[in-house]
Order: structure tokens, then C-alpha cells, then sequence
């Protein structure tokens, strides 16, 4: 019976001091944030959180580092038909040339099937222009930097491809900021304005990626909400990881989807980055989308690009 209580009162202390350990939540505006136990414990200043990552154009910066550097890269496309199975890929190898200050595609090797080019070998599919458009260069480009500018996003004088793109790069490269000129979208991907912070719950845990200790933020739409809140919603969940010593962003993955009736979308993607030098720079990226615009087929693609082997222009 010694031994019996002794167990017990052992298992007291234990239950004891896991009840105290519990997760805070504290309001920023009218963001919601809970701060689970790790993050309770390592103080961190919440709000300048918050404020850095609304603030944030590293990982803009990230890819905008690619318009400086050589790279090599592994490319994976595949359109899908409506019962989920492949009518067009395309797997290639491509290297990034970088001379003079200015940048050109090299296609290493490339095997195709379907219809994923027409005769004159333009995209058959608008997902494949797009990446193409995000990582290829068509003909040698010249005069890029990857200085972030506040008004790096310009969709005045663009129109059509051009305009679709840097709206698309508006939402991938800085999601949680408005968007102009996307009908019935705009404002409501604005994360942290109160109108729209309402409607998320907001995380900050920790947690190891890639054998770096991270922030873990995540910021994912309500369960509670009503029908016609729901129908605000376009990010439905966004995680970021950030290295803890220097706020390195190592990793995102994010959720969008939306139906407007003229259009509708679901779009997954996943990007985790690398350090080259004192570069940020994406290693790899993956997308999942399902969309439909009025006028255009319905296309269904899968892509995954992977990043390597990153050199300094001539």
C-alpha cells in the first residue's frame, strides 16, 4: 500500500503540473490569437509578430531572387481530365542562365504527352502558361532586380495573360494583402484588416521543420461560421513556418478556394525555401488547382518544381 501511494501521489504532481501548462490566447485588434504553451513560455512579443508578418515581403523577395540567379530546375506538369487522370504532362530539366545582367532558359531535357502544346508549341493550357510564365524565360530577359518596391504589383496598362499573372503572383507571393481588379475577391483576402481578421482563428506554435526550430503560424477560417460568412472566405487556411533565430520564412503551405459563379477555384499549395548565400530562394514548389472561368474550359493541374544548384550571374 506504501508503494500504492507513493504511485499515486507521484501521479498527482505529474497531473499537476500538465494542468498548468495550458495555451493563452491574447486580442490584437480584433484578431484572435491563440498562443499555445511552448510559445506562452519563450515570451514572445505577439503583436510585433503579427506586425512583422503583415509587413512581410521576404518571401516576395524569395522568388523575385530568381530573376538574379542561375539555377537548375526539375519540372513537373500534369493536367488532369474530370475523372482525375492525366490528358497532358510535361516533365522537363531546364537550367537558368544569368550574364550581363540579363537571364535565359536553357531546356536540358523535356518529354511531353497529350496535348499539352499545340502544333506551334504555345500552351495549350492556361496552368502551364502560367508556370511558364513564373519560370521559364521565353527569350532572354534583361534588366530585372530583385528589389521589392511598395509598388512592385502593377495591374494598371496590363491586361488580359499579363494582368491574370500578376494578379496570381499578388496572391501567391503576398497573400493576406488586397488584390484590385479580381471581381467579388478584392478586400476579402486581407487578413489582418478587422473587417475580415474576424472571421479566422489565429495560431502561433512551435515546432521543428527541417531540423530548424520554428514559429508555427497558422491562420485558418472559423468553424463557426455562419452560411453568409462563409461566403467571404478565399483563404481558408495558411500556415508559416519561420525560422526562430532570425525569422527566416522556411516554409508555407496554403488553402484558397472561391466560387463567383463567372468563375470558380481550389488551389492547395506548398513551398519550402533554402538559404543560398544570403539569399532567400524557393526550392521547391507544389500546386494542386481545380478552376473554371466563364469562356474557358475547366482545367485540372498538378505541378511541382524543384530548385537546386543556384549560382551568381556573370
Amino acid at each position: 500500500m506504501k508503494g500504492f501511494g507513493s504511485g499515486i501521489f507521484l501521479m498527482l504532481i505529474c497531473f499537476a503540473g500538465f494542468s498548468q501548462k495550458k495555451d493563452s490566447v491574447v486580442t490584437i485588434g480584433k484578431k484572435v490569437v491563440t498562443l499555445k504553451e511552448v510559445v506562452v513560455s519563450n515570451n514572445l512579443n505577439v503583436p510585433g509578430f503579427i506586425d512583422r508578418i503583415k509587413n512581410d515581403t521576404s518571401f516576395y523577395k524569395a522568388f523575385r531572387n530568381l530573376k538574379i540567379l542561375g539555377y537548375t530546375a526539375l519540372n513537373d506538369i500534369r493536367m488532369l481530365d474530370k475523372k482525375e487522370k492525366q490528358a497532358a504532362t510535361l516533365e522537363s530539366k531546364t537550367q537558368q542562365h544569368v550574364k550581363n545582367g540579363c537571364r535565359s532558359t536553357e531546356i536540358i531535357n523535356e518529354k511531353t504527352t497529350g496535348d499539352i502544346y499545340d502544333a506551334q508549341k504555345n500552351w495549350n493550357y492556361y496552368t502551364g502558361e502560367l508556370y511558364a510564365g513564373l519560370f521559364f524565360a521565353k527569350d532572354t530577359v534583361c534588366g530585372e532586380t530583385n528589389i521589392v518596391g511598395d509598388a512592385e504589383f502593377q495591374i494598371k496598362d496590363k491586361s488580359g495573360i499579363a494582368k491574370h499573372k500578376e494578379q496570381l503572383k499578388m496572391l501567391f507571393f503576398n497573400p493576406g494583402k488586397k488584390i484590385p481588379g479580381i471581381p467579388f475577391i478584392g478586400n476579402k483576402i486581407a487578413l489582418f484588416d478587422d473587417e475580415v481578421s474576424v472571421l479566422y482563428d489565429f495560431v502561433i506554435d512551435m515546432a521543428d521543420y527541417g531540423g530548424q526550430l520554428c514559429y508555427v503560424f497558422t491562420i485558418k477560417a472559423r468553424e463557426d461560421l455562419s452560411r453568409s460568412e462563409k461566403n467571404d472566405i478565399v483563404i481558408n487556411e495558411m500556415t508559416t513556418w519561420f525560422n526562430s533565430s532570425n525569422m527566416d520564412i522556411v516554409a508555407r503551405n496554403y488553402d484558397i478556394s472561391y466560387g463567383a459563379g463567372v468563375y470558380d477555384f481550389d488551389v492547395k499549395m506548398e513551398v519550402q525555401m533554402d538559404k543560398f548565400e544570403d539569399l532567400l530562394v524557393p526550392k521547391l514548389i507544389r500546386y494542386t488547382g481545380n478552376w473554371h472561368a466563364v469562356f474557358k474550359k475547366r482545367e485540372r493541374g498538378v505541378f511541382t518544381a524543384t530548385l537546386f544548384d543556384f549560382k551568381r550571374g556573370q
